[in-house]
């Protein structure tokens, strides 16, 4: 053999030691990545003894997700402890009464803070009453106690394009408020009697949770929000405060401050072994934030745009 295919031997054998070498480097970063992104270190987190912390945030509706979270944390013995954050306007009544629930579930195991964050209002605040103490900040938006119920009315605009709605009904309160047409006094008495029932439950609910007279607490429901301040002085919490003021109060629990908090966050997706995270962070790696539109797609399946059914939730009025 010629020393020309030698010489081309050995860098073909070069050539293969280096793809190798590039494939094992590969092989053992996405060993790391997986065990990264794949959730074992959230499991061993979670083995650990721990304060447990889920975050409440934006429109409140059904979440059933949220709830099987909840179910773990409360058979979890390494939990000693939860801390629900809170950051939401509201949302359903129904939702809110869902997860009040819930978090009553944990406080009957372990014990439960609330952390009123920038807004806990309405069913926000609805679930801020599960927990055994409740904390905000002096400038937090709280309060907003009350239910209503919305629906568009759009008779005047069809009558502006000549469209008109007939419609047969088996009884006079079928399909009742309709937006195509005003209700009638017996519609309006119905949805009366429902939104009062509501709010006669939410209102028994606070005087309950924060041992007040209900006289008390229904002066204090007539719908007003109120800063954390004001809140701590009308006992619709318990402390003005943040991380210290929870840890101290888990302390007299019997819950070392030493404790690490760990999020229980919801799953990223699908796929197994939290792929779907891996795969978002490589997604924008390669530019996916480059493309704002695609922003979009994160809230498939997420917040509707319209809440069915009776709402506890603040808002500004746009009138």
């Amino acid at each position: 053999m010629d020393e020309l295919a030698i010489a081309d031997r050995r860098s073909l054998r070069r050539k293969l030691s280096f793809w190798r070498w590039t494939a094992a480097a590969i092989l053992v970063l996405g060993g790391f990545a997986l065990i990264a992104f794949s959730g074992w270190t959230e499991v061993s987190e979670r083995a650990r003894e721990h304060v447990a912390r889920v975050t409440v945030s934006g429109v409140i509706q059904d979440d059933r997700e949220l709830v099987e979270r909840l179910e773990r944390i409360a058979d979890n013995k390494s939990a000693k402890a939860l801390i629900v954050t809170i950051s939401s306007p509201g949302g359903t009544t129904y939702g809110g009464e869902v997860l009040y629930k819930a978090i009553r579930k944990v406080a009957a195991k372990k014990p439960v803070v609330s952390d009123v964050r920038t807004l806990a209002a309405s069913a926000g605040y609805m679930i801020a009453l599960a927990g055994d103490r409740i904390v905000a900040g002096e400038t937090s938006i709280t309060g907003s106690i009350g239910v209503i119920f919305q629906y568009p009315q759009v008779k005047q605009l069809m009558d502006k394009v000549g469209v008109s709605l007939e419609s047969i009904k088996s009884r006079p309160l079928k399909a009742e408020p309709s937006p195509f047409h005003p209700p009638s006094p017996e519609a309006r008495a119905m949805i009366q009697t429902m939104i009062d029932d509501s709010y006669n439950w939410f209102v028994d609910l606070v005087a309950e949770r924060r041992k007040l007279p209900r006289p008390e607490a229904l002066a204090l429901a007539d719908g007003r929000i109120f800063t954390g301040r004001q809140a701590l002085q009308g006992k619709l919490v318990d402390t003005i405060g943040g991380d210290d003021e929870i840890r101290a109060f888990l302390a007299d629990r019997k819950v070392s401050k030493d404790l690490p908090v760990v999020d229980w966050e919801a799953p990223g997706g699908s796929f197994p072994f939290g792929l779907s995270t891996v795969v978002s962070n490589w997604l924008k790696l390669l530019g996916y934030d480059a493309f704002p539109a695609m922003n979009g797609l994160e809230k498939i399946g997420g917040d509707k745009l319209f809440l069915d059914g009776l709402v506890s939730v603040w808002q500004v009025d746009a009138q």
